[in-house]
């Protein structure tokens, strides 16, 4: 029996993906169907974007999982009408590999100072040369695949990286801390903190007034994680003080984020539109066709989601 795939997503997704997950789907060798418009009682799989609208999968008897195309899954893991299970989209090949690329350049161009050079009006000659990596402490905090990667990346450059989750978790070269208590430990005297947890009520302004006064004066924040991890107020309120040097926000509670927001006028606040790590459908299409492919063969999906911890 042929196997069944909808494409539920907005139709600029699927104009960008019906070739390449075509293609990636022929490379797997299984009998199947690729479709829009499949009738919910012939679908197996579903390749999702919760930007489809689709939000009730009871009509789908069928359905033997969710295959996601975002990395966040906070507007789908909650849902009671989804009950099979649910893969997010990890792809190193383009969304890590963006991550990293995005995170690394910005946490050395606030390590280097380059800001003041790009940007010198006033032609000032400052003859004094930036720290090496190894005398600035960065903290990531959200150890799941992207923290991780870029976590490692920072730590090969030579930066002393602190790794934080909200529970425990070892990897070989870092310094992993987690809980209450190690959150304040992986802030105290930070000079960059990149924030890459997912959103969860549990994670939700991670970064409020008591955790930024702990970082070191004049630290920057890089956040391409979630907007609802740092409290705005807060932030700006850091940022007038001093005590904070500058904030690179990819991500906001709000997008497109509005356009008389304080961020855009800021001195202090760099805004990037949410580009940080995009999927690429090329290298996403062959992640989505290794599941189909397990799932048909009977092996263990990649990448399901824990829905006791929310992601």
């Amino acid at each position: 029996m042929s196997t069944t795939i909808l494409f539920a997503a907005p139709e600029d997704a699927w104009d960008a993906y019906r070739a390449p997950l075509t293609e990636a789907l022929d490379a797997t060798g299984i009998d199947y169907r690729l479709a829009r418009d499949i009738p919910a009682e012939e679908v197996d799989y579903v390749v999702y974007a919760p930007s489809s609208g689709l939000t009730d999968f009871t009509p789908f008897p069928r359905l033997k999982a969710v295959l996601s195309l975002w990395a966040g899954v906070e507007k789908i893991v909650g849902n009671p009408k989804l009950t099979v299970p649910l893969a997010r989209m990890v792809d190193d090949e383009g969304l890590t590999q963006g991550m990293v690329e995005y995170v690394t350049g910005h946490v050395l161009r606030h390590h280097l100072g380059m800001d003041a050079h790009i940007v010198n009006p006033a032609h000032e000659w400052v003859n004094k040369a930036p720290p090496l990596a190894r005398e600035r402490p960065v903290t990531v905090l959200g150890l799941g695949m992207l923290g991780r990667a870029c976590a490692r990346q920072l730590a090969q450059i030579g930066f002393p990286v602190t790794g934080w989750s909200r529970t425990p978790r070892e990897i070989e070269g870092l310094r992993c801390l987690s809980g209450t208590e190690g959150l304040s430990e992986a802030l105290a005297g930070a000079q960059i903190v990149v924030t890459l947890l997912p959103f969860t009520p549990q994670t939700e302004n991670t970064l409020g007034a008591p955790e930024l006064a702990q970082l070191a004066e004049g630290a920057c924040i890089v956040n391409p994680g979630r907007g609802q991890l740092i409290d705005d107020e807060a932030l700006l309120a850091a940022l007038d003080s001093g005590h904070l040097g500058h904030a690179t926000l990819d991500v906001f509670r709000i997008e497109p984020l509005p356009q008389d927001h304080p961020f855009w006028d800021h001195p202090k606040v760099t805004v990037t539109p949410h580009i940080a790590a995009e999927t690429r459908a090329d290298s996403a299409s062959r992640v989505i066709a290794e599941n189909v492919r397990r799932g048909v063969t009977g092996e263990p999906l990649l990448h399901l989601v824990d829905r006791d911890a929310g992601y």
